[in-house]
């Protein structure tokens, strides 16, 4: 890629992240947008003023937005969202922290070094000059002598006297960067787990708290019960902690018949309010002919709904639910301690029965995944992981083809009609800078979600753990496809020729990908930065489905806010190889830092205006993802190194090589050191902050009202029964709520 390219990249991708974000800023004043742009704040029932007046300001762009979002705090994120979105607004700032460095070391010094470096003139054609690649093989400082009649800049000077190898500038900056990354690496851990602590404290009227999942219960001999089963075991083994337990029972057929049920009250609704309207517009003879006939199908629809009640009221009766028990139970504590204690123990010499757990959050289970026996879960895992394998080797095939527009000038050897756009001046600029980045951004949108329903069939039991696992598959397929496939597809289709002639000569050219393949993350971080954020900001699937609402089905309906939760599973993973691919090319090409450091401020601003109006907080693990976080960044400090060892190797230094091995050791052992450290605060709860929380209860007189309301909290969605009005004679009828 030339410059021009990677200008028109730029240009294009600000000047849309403009746009949008200026959309952003009109729409975000409309007050026909609130369901959109506050649904948070609409949702906890908060006043939002709006300037309803015709005057210009409100139709014109500003900047009010990023101020109001930097002067919101961290406190105020943690408590009001949760300390997972305290987490990701701490990896975007650690990205800043980091990279304001990293940028101030690239352009500063590795740049200078890159580009003096040049041998011969400087090619308009290539990016090279800025990259290491630019350094030739064994070159030092030493080679450079004074000739008369040149013109010296203090620049130039200045590197003349310069009495290292040029490659080991950048040993050395590697060994300041690596430090540099660990240092903070640490620091954030530390901090977070101290945050976790105390936002276990502070959430301890929880009812996950005094609550354990026990799965693989056996049936009870004398009884044949599981219910009775897990009373006297507990009874017995935790005297005088256990408090009582809430069976789960199999629901699909009540689940069938509550789901009619909502179908019949919805039509019933629709009808009621069709009548009301069909009164305000139509005349006396018309509206009476329409109204029997409402009433009718009103009548008919509510003789089902009662039919579907009593239906519904025998299956929950306690004879019709013993039949249908599950193997898994949740059981409340009196204390915390005795949660925690039979959490993470032991409880049976089999390991596959009573196998306990720390209960999710009311509102983060999965009810339908509980169902699924604990001994097919390895089944269902290998068909995830299966599935995943499948959907990253399909998406092989765009990610290759993105290459070859990316590598047009290769690309019209082996396609020539592709020489026909460069009879449209800068043309091929615009394809080689800006559809490359922007098609894999379009296809790699996707991933996440198909993840997400990947893992959900994985048999985890709470949204946070399906989250999680997703993470896992995102990140590992992006940087398998995104980053490796691109490295390993523009080297083959550049070389593929030469490769071919040349068997023995592949493999260096396997090894300069990384260096060659530079500008097109360039033009990825500004794609993926500019517009996904703006986008992100901007909401515009939120704007189409509104519009479409506003004027079909939900035409004088009121708006309900359009909630939905941060999706951590999409979030964190694009992030995470964003800083993986700029600690790979912090060395490498140091020109792509600057665009990094706008990316992660960018995302900083975006989410956390996104955190404060936008999504709504469904769970909060107390800083589980972070663990994740730690280590996506580990492999992108892994990557570098390794990278680097590779690069010193080929420009013939292989003193450079050796003594980068010892940073590797060093960083694999920071990385066990903060397992050890850090890592059982988040996978465990600690008997002594499980005491301590009981202590400060029992002092306030709390604990008995906590660990009642956590028995009633875990509740089978099915079997929660709830008043439904059907009709304006008040007919209540004892329905459930899927809710």
């Amino acid at each position: 890629m030339n410059p021009l390219s990677l200008l028109a990249s730029a240009v294009i991708n600000i000047g849309l992240a403009i746009i949008v974000l200026s959309l952003f800023s009109i729409c975000k004043k409309q007050p026909s947008n609130a369901s959109i742009y506050y649904a948070r704040r609409l949702s906890q029932n908060h006043h939002i003023s709006f300037d309803h007046s015709l005057s210009i300001p409100r139709f014109l762009p500003s900047l009010s937005w990023i101020p109001r979002a930097i002067r919101f705090t961290e406190d105020e994120i943690l408590q009001t969202s949760g300390l997972d979105a305290l987490i990701v607004i701490r990896l975007l700032k650690f990205g800043i922290s980091f990279f304001s460095v990293c940028s101030l070391v690239g352009l500063v010094v590795l740049l200078p070094v890159n580009f003096h470096s040049q041998v011969g003139p400087w090619s308009f054609d290539s990016m090279d000059s800025f990259t290491i690649s630019n350094i030739k093989k064994g070159s030092n400082w030493m080679d450079f002598k004074f000739e008369p009649g040149l013109i010296y800049t203090s620049n130039m000077i200045f590197l003349f006297h310069v009495s290292f190898i040029r490659l080991w500038v950048h040993f050395t900056c590697l060994w300041f960067i690596s430090f540099y990354g660990l240092y903070l690496l640490y620091k954030e851990y530390s901090e977070i787990m101290i945050k976790r602590i105390q936002q276990l404290r502070n959430i301890r009227h929880r009812p996950d708290q005094f609550t354990v999942l026990v799965r693989q219960i056996p049936i009870c001999a004398e009884h044949q019960t599981r219910g009775c089963s897990v009373d006297h075991f507990f009874s017995k083994h935790y005297p005088n902690s256990y408090y009582s337990c809430q069976m789960l029972y199999e629901g699909k057929a009540l689940q069938d018949l509550l789901n009619q049920a909502k179908h019949i009250a919805k039509k019933i609704e629709v009808l009621k309010n069709r009548c009301s309207s069909f009164k305000k517009q139509s005349s006396k003879h018309l509206f009476l002919g329409t109204s029997r006939e409402n009433n009718k199908k009103i009548a008919m629809h509510e003789e089902k709904l009662v039919e579907l009640s009593h239906k519904i009221r025998q299956l929950q009766d306690e004879n019709m639910l013993k039949d249908k028990e599950l193997p898994v139970a949740f059981v409340t504590f009196k204390s915390r301690w005795g949660a925690a204690l039979a959490a993470q123990s032991q409880q049976h010499h089999n390991p596959l029965q009573w196998i306990t757990g720390r209960a999710p959050e009311p509102g983060d289970i999965y009810w339908k995944n509980l169902a699924i026996s604990f001994k097919y879960l390895p089944i269902y895992q290998i068909g995830v992981v299966l599935a995943a394998s499948l959907l990253t080797i399909f998406f092989t095939i765009p990610v290759t083809a993105v290459q070859g527009i990316a590598n047009f000038e290769k690309l019209k050897k082996w396609f020539p009609p592709a020489m026909a756009m460069q009879l449209i001046p800068g043309l091929s600029s615009i394809v080689m800078g800006y559809l490359p980045s922007v098609i894999l951004n379009g296809f790699i949108y996707v991933v996440p979600f198909a993840m997400f329903g990947i893992a959900k069939v994985g048999g985890s039991i709470s949204r946070s753990k399906v989250e999680m696992k997703t993470c896992n598959m995102v990140f590992y397929f992006l940087v398998g496809n995104v980053f490796f496939l691109s490295l390993i597809s523009g080297s083959l289709l550049e070389e593929i020729g030469e490769s071919f002639e040349h068997p023995k000569n592949f493999p260096s050219h396997l090894a300069r990908a990384v260096s060659s393949q530079a500008d097109f993350f360039m033009t990825y971080i500004l794609a993926d930065g500019l517009s996904v954020f703006s986008l992100e900001a901007l909401q515009a699937g939120m704007l189409l489905l509104d519009f479409i609402r506003s004027h079909t089905f939900g035409r004088g309906k009121d708006k309900n806010p359009y909630l939905y939760p941060l999706p951590y599973f999409r979030v964190i993973p694009l992030v995470s190889l964003s800083f993986l691919i700029g600690l790979v090319y912090a060395l490498v090409a140091p020109l792509l830092l600057p665009f990094l450091l706008g990316y992660f401020f960018l995302g900083y601003v975006v989410y956390i205006n996104q955190i404060e109006d936008v999504y709504e907080t469904v769970y909060d693990t107390c800083g589980q993802y972070w663990p994740y976080i730690h280590h996506y960044i580990f492999v992108g400090f892994i990557l570098m190194q390794i990278t680097m060892i590779g690069l010193f190797g080929l420009k013939s230094k292989p003193a450079a090589s050796i003594a980068t091995i010892p940073l590797l050791i060093l960083t694999i052992m920071f990385n066990e050191y903060c397992k050890n450290q850090f890592l059982p605060t988040f996978r465990r709860n600690s008997i002594q902050d499980a005491v301590e929380n009981d202590e400060i209860d029992e002092k306030n007189g709390e604990i008995e009202a906590n660990y009642r309301r956590a028995s009633t909290a875990y509740c089978q969605p099915s079997l929660r029964p709830i008043n439904y009005i059907t009709s304006e004679s008040s007919l209540r009828l004892p329905l459930v709520s899927s809710a």
